[in-house]
């Protein structure tokens, strides 16, 4: 068996199982008793690259709770949902504006953990905690942290809602007014110790590991905590000490195999970020490089389309991104302070095909908005890849079979969620 097909298989059975303990006997626990309490919890993802450009969970807030989509973002720490504060400028989002209930003040721990302590200041106890958030697509979000229930079922059947911080925006930018992230807000999932995960292992709810497995035809999973994680088979490569963010490197870029002059990349790992972002030099270089492997002569330049800055055309419309990776090579970025550490990626892993049916490089300039130096690896890399962020400072990653791509998790606990039995028989019939 398959690392990724025991790996679904696992998430599938524990969540039945967590389904079948919680619907038999719920049961809570108290706040003493959650120090000694770990376990994990698995969020079913919905969305895709292209053409919606993010993936989502859906969170409960709230007593009695109330769903929100948050999109998912390893790039930042802070949870923030748009907020009836009122909001003076809010998106079109799938669900009413949360109505806050408990502010934070400045002088709150978090609060200071969040603006540092150098940019921390208070004019009195009372004040309070102001957050604003800047993203390097130059969207933003500007509000007050808040505190809330998150009720939140456990793989081992607890279903537990620990009072959560998180931000309650009511002042969001957002420079892509045309494919707006119709989200209700985002969820932070970086290193600092706001983030909902940093939250959680502090309550001794969870170990610091998230992970995710985000599927090309859309859907897939999060989870947090390391019931998910297999024994064997992850590439891993150790974080730089002393990062905000899951920042590795240096890595050197391979086409088809062959070395580049494409070397020495710092590399952040970014969920949030739906393309990948190659610094100028690094983007220039790569795109020429790209240009002049295409096989064939049957692609030529759609400049016509402005879905992506590069895109090719063929002799006729493409279907799929499957259908136009024979005419590309593969690439993979070779990490240099880990041993045998290769992101593979194929030709579906850097490419979209458009509503134009043309096929386009989700491989972006980062220096064009204010990366420089910086290459941020998104979705678009990390689909069909089981990736974890794990608590000994490192990240790694597996590749996804190709035989489960279309029996996400996502679909699975959206069809037969409510239905434990059908859903046993389906797992049964399917994989015996």
């Amino acid at each position: 068996m398959s690392m990724d097909r025991e790996l679904y298989l696992k998430a599938l059975v524990l969540y039945l199982l967590t389904w079948i303990a919680a619907a038999d006997q719920p049961h809570t626990i108290t706040f003493k008793s959650a120090r000694t309490f770990r376990s994990s919890v698995v969020f079913p993802v919905a969305g895709n690259v292209y053409p919606k450009g993010y993936y989502h969970v859906t969170m409960n807030v709230g007593q009695p709770p109330r769903p929100y989509f948050l999109d998912i973002d390893t790039g930042s720490d802070l949870t923030w949902l748009q907020c009836d504060a009122p909001c003076t400028k809010c998106t079109p989002a799938p669900h009413s504006l949360y109505k806050p209930k408990n502010l934070i003040t400045c002088v709150d721990p978090l609060c200071v953990s969040l603006h540092g302590p150098g940019n921390h200041h208070c004019q009195s106890p009372e004040e309070q905690c102001d957050y604003e958030i800047d993203y390097a697509d130059h969207g933003s979000s500007l509000g007050v942290l808040v505190k809330d229930l998150f009720p939140l079922r456990f793989t081992n059947g607890t279903i537990f809602a620990p009072k959560l911080a998180f931000g309650c925006g009511y002042n969001q930018e957002v420079q892509d007014t045309a494919h707006l992230p119709y989200t209700d807000g985002v969820l932070g999932l970086g290193l600092g110790n706001s983030s909902i995960l940093a939250q959680l292992r502090n309550m001794g709810l969870i170990r610091n590991v998230v992970g995710h497995c985000l599927s090309r035809q859309g859907g897939g999973f999060l989870f947090f905590g390391d019931d998910f994680l297999p024994n064997s088979g992850i590439v891993w490569t150790p974080l730089l000490s002393q990062s905000k963010y899951y920042s590795v490197g240096p890595a050197d870029l391979q086409i088809a195999g062959q070395a580049t002059n494409i070397k020495g990349l710092p590399i952040v790992f970014d969920s949030g970020s739906t393309y990948t972002y190659f610094s100028s030099q690094a983007y220039n270089t790569l795109v020429s490089l790209i240009k002049r492997n295409l096989n064939g002569k049957q692609l030529k330049d759609a400049v016509e389309d402005k879905s992506l800055p590069v895109c090719w055309k063929g002799a006729k419309p493409f279907k799929s991104v499957l259908d136009a990776a024979n005419h590309f090579k593969p690439l993979a970025l070779s990490f240099t302070n880990a041993k045998n550490a290769q992101l593979h990626l194929p030709p579906e892993s850097y490419l979209v095909v458009t509503e134009q049916g043309n096929v386009c490089l989700g491989i972006l300039n980062g220096g064009e908005v204010g990366l420089e130096n910086l290459n941020v690896i998104g979705d678009i890399f990390l689909q069909d890849k089981l990736v974890i962020y794990a608590e000994r400072q490192r990240v790694g990653w597996a590749p996804a079979n190709n035989n489960l791509q279309n029996l996400t998790l996502n679909f699975f606990l959206f069809q037969f969620g409510e239905n434990p039995q059908f859903l046993s028989l389906f797992i049964y019939k399917q994989h015996g």
